[in-house]
């Protein structure tokens, strides 16, 4: 007797199958449910042009997702139809209201205050965050650093299996007085 897997699960598997992040498959996980979900769990293979339209249009209207998370759920979708079902989307031609750019100006902090935050932290969050600021670096990519990945002599860190799958990048660090 073959036990049929659920859809999810074969999900996680290509996903894994592809070495995508353990954060890109939370992800797509995430938005592959929403997607069922806003369709009365509707099997994908059951969809199409039009559900997706109307779940891409539903985040950007009624949800107000940023573009960028708009762009992440329709990734997923696609993801999903594309490695996934196996089936071409190439023709569908995806028309969805896009989501508005909000306008923001950042806020960046001043180096004296840069100075207080790191100042105020102690120990292995003092460290992080020096590393972080003084290396530019995320924080999954600071969480995986080890010892044998700094270089003293030359003021190096070499960071692994960062964003964008580059095998290999090495960070110039400033750091100390300098902050």
């Amino acid at each position: 007797m073959q036990i049929k897997k659920k859809l999810l699960d074969i999900v996680r598997d290509k996903i894994r199958f592809k070495h995508y992040s353990l954060s890109t498959e939370k992800t797509y996980i995430h938005w592959i449910k929403h997607y069922i979900f806003y369709h009365n769990k509707k099997h994908p293979v059951e969809m199409a042009k039009a559900e997706i339209e109307a779940f891409l249009t539903h985040l950007a209207v009624e949800k107000k997702v940023s573009p960028t998370t708009q762009n992440q759920a329709f990734s997923a979708i696609l993801f999903l139809y594309k490695e996934v079902l196996g089936i071409d989307m190439s023709s569908w031609n995806i028309q969805a209201l896009r989501a508005q750019e909000r306008k923001h100006i950042p806020q960046v902090l001043t180096k004296e205050e840069v100075k207080k935050v790191i100042d105020n932290l102690t120990g292995t969050y003092q460290l992080i965050v020096y590393l972080m600021y003084g290396c530019g670096l995320r924080m999954s990519e600071v969480l995986n650093i080890r010892i044998k990945d700094i270089d003293f002599g030359f003021d190096k860190v070499y960071i692994w299996d960062s964003k964008g799958y580059k095998p290999i990048r090495y960070v110039k660090c400033s750091y100390g007085s300098k902050v």
